[in-house]
């Protein structure tokens, strides 16, 4: 009984450790050859998982060969064009001045509602407001809207004092420092410290999440303050 337990898991950290390899990405964007090795993967991989006659290399030895293959391939096309043109295909215009290009919808067999579909996921529910539409190559369409369509910026606006935006420092989590955090932030244990002692917390195990933002606001919450009132 623990054998195929033990096949299973070795199985189970080989495909973590492929997909890893080859990227992160989502599904909906794997380029089409990346799909299909991540699909014959999988495949690979459950048939010495569900037969134990079958040796455990006999998953093991594809799933490296598949993996070594793509990493080979992506290489190449990293370093030519004429191979990322093949493997990848390129992006297709299919809206171009507020005009829809019908031979290119055709030729990807795009038909006019799953444009529109898209084009309303977008938040554009015109197509004349559209400037550009681009199929890329992982199937996704991109949509660059006419300047009287777009949306206003607090560029367009000129104004000042504007609350940035930015990826904010979590300085604890779950009662443990992140010091790597604390560097990014351009602080010291020194100076969180103080700032906590503002609230009358002398214990950093105490605190549930700590993080500071792009305007500098430290945002605190102790273990077990949450309450749904």
């Amino acid at each position: 009984m623990l054998v195929p337990v033990i096949r299973t898991l070795i199985l189970y950290i080989m495909v973590i450790i492929a997909m890893r390899i080859m990227g992160k990405r989502q599904l909906g964007e794997l380029q089409p050859s990346e799909l299909v090795v991540a699909i014959m993967i999988s495949d690979l991989a459950s048939v010495p998982m569900q037969a134990i006659d079958i040796p455990l290399l006999s998953g093991i030895v594809p799933v490296m060969t598949l993996l070594v293959a793509e990493v080979t391939m992506s290489y190449l096309s990293l370093k030519s064009k004429r191979m990322r043109k093949l493997l990848s295909g390129e992006p297709s215009i299919v809206i171009y001045n507020g005009q829809i290009n019908e031979k290119e919808l055709a030729r990807l067999r795009f038909n006019i509602n799953d444009l529109l579909e898209e084009l309303r996921l977008n938040g554009c529910h015109d197509v004349s407001d559209v400037e550009v539409a681009v199929v890329e190559t992982s199937g996704k369409l991109s949509v660059i809207p006419k300047d009287s369509a777009r949306s206003v910026t607090t560029e367009d606006l000129r104004l000042e004092n504007v609350r940035h935006d930015g990826l904010p420092c979590t300085l604890i989590s779950d009662g443990t420092l992140n010091e790597h955090e604390l560097i990014r932030a351009e602080k010291d244990r020194e100076w969180l410290m103080k700032e906590l002692g503002k609230y009358s917390i002398d214990d950093i195990k105490k605190v549930f999440i700590a993080s500071l933002d792009a305007e500098g606001e430290l945002f605190i919450q102790m273990k077990g303050e949450f309450d749904w009132k």
